[in-house]
């Protein structure tokens, strides 16, 4: 085959989608117009959640999460090495201390043995919250970190930027979706491009709290509100005589600009259309590549296929990972690792962090490697990639 570049995640544009963002654009609404909450009311219906919230990218959703959970200096709040950076900056934004707990090496997910140790070997109170991420696709047990949360009066905040359309079954065997607010007080999803609906940037925040959803609304458009009920300076003040004139606003706290446009709520709202159709592909990849390695000794494989995985990656942990890895981009396959261990980031050692605080991501960290993993990815590519990897370890 005539090989072009393959790389671990791209977007997939439709005519459909094309459409979509020229009607916008022709449209009197580029920003804060009638597309983002079509976008929202889409989303949550498709999580099965009562509220969401549109913003920036999937930083500022973490971002205001926090905001809104009033997180402030010196509040400690648990989350996982192995996730993007943001995952644990979010609580730094705000003055917090970030507290890094292992991983299970069997599922790459925040180990809640690891976390309930922390939170038996400090007095009740010192932590405020955690921060589980969906790693990957696969859904961690929202409920069973439900019930730890409630005995330590913490709250969860959701990262599934990798998970929309995921699952894992509660202890009634029943489908628990990931963002669904069910368990977590506040979930957040990434519409990045190598993300199951790509927005460009974007991102949402979903939750069954009314209070966090007002709050988050105004933290997303400045602290701004425009509400009679909520107003604190007088009718005369603004200008009016019997009532609030209607140009009439009113800063009450500091919010940010984390505002969706339009244009891409359009385009996120077409994307949402084939989710189900994406998420059907990047499981069948996952199953091609799963039966692909079955007798390669160099290659570890997560045990199965496992039911409501999301498959935002297909990680492998290999021998001779940077071997491997030059070797596939020699034949144009870029191989991507997620991810470095935050808590080993240069920022985080400054604040005291080592090597050996957190060994099982350490180790995991040593082998792993994400495979090329989107529903454009045609047969003839999976199989190239699944031969290259191979042909390599024939060769060593």
């Amino acid at each position: 085959m005539e090989n072009d570049v393959i790389p671990y995640g791209r977007q997939n544009i439709t005519e459909e989608d094309i459409k979509a963002v020229i009607e916008t654009l022709k449209s009197d609404y580029l920003t804060q117009g009638p597309k983002i909450a079509e976008f929202e009311q889409a989303f949550a219906r498709y999580l099965g959640v009562k509220y969401a919230v549109a913003v920036a990218n999937g930083t500022a959703a973490l971002h205001l999460c926090t905001l809104s959970l009033d997180v402030k200096k010196g509040d400690k709040v648990i989350t996982t090495p192995i996730t993007f950076v943001a995952s644990a900056n979010c609580v730094r934004y705000c003055g917090g201390e970030v507290v890094f707990a292992d991983i299970d090496p069997e599922t790459y997910l925040l180990d809640i043995d690891a976390v309930e140790a922390l939170l038996k070997a400090a007095p009740k109170g010192t932590y405020k919250g955690i921060i589980p991420v969906d790693f990957a696709g696969r859904a961690i047990d929202l409920e069973a970190y439900r019930a730890l949360a409630n005995q330590y009066g913490l709250w969860i905040i959701e990262d599934a930027c990798h998970a929309p359309g995921g699952y894992f079954l509660d202890s009634k065997a029943q489908k628990q979706f990931c963002g669904n607010g069910k368990f977590a007080d506040l979930s957040i999803f990434s519409f990045h491009p190598v993300k199951h609906i790509a927005c460009g940037e974007g991102g949402m925040v979903t939750t069954n709290d009314e209070r966090l959803y007002e709050k988050l609304l105004q933290l997303r458009t400045h602290g701004i509100i425009k509400s009679e009920d909520s107003y604190s300076n007088s009718i005369e003040f603004a200008g009016g005589e019997r009532s609030y004139p209607l140009w009439y606003m009113e800063m009450q706290f500091l919010g940010y600009n984390y505002r969706l446009t339009d244009f891409q709520a359009a385009l996120g709202i077409s994307q949402l259309k084939r989710a189900d159709e994406g998420l059907k592909k990047r499981r069948q990849i996952a199953e091609i590549y799963y039966n692909a390695f079955r007798d390669n000794p160099f290659i570890k494989r997560q045990s199965g296929i496992i039911a409501g995985h999301a498959y935002h990656l297909y990680i492998l942990e290999v021998e001779n990972r940077l071997g491997l890895y030059n070797y596939l981009r020699e034949n144009k396959i870029f191989a991507q690792i997620h991810y470095i261990p935050c808590h080993l980031m240069p920022y985080y050692r400054e604040l005291g962090w080592q090597e050996g605080d957190r060994p099982r991501s350490e180790e995991y960290y040593k082998y792993c490697i994400s495979l090329p993993v989107y529903p454009t990815l045609n047969d003839d590519e999976q199989n190239f990639v699944i031969n290259c990897i191979n042909d390599f370890y024939v060769k060593q």
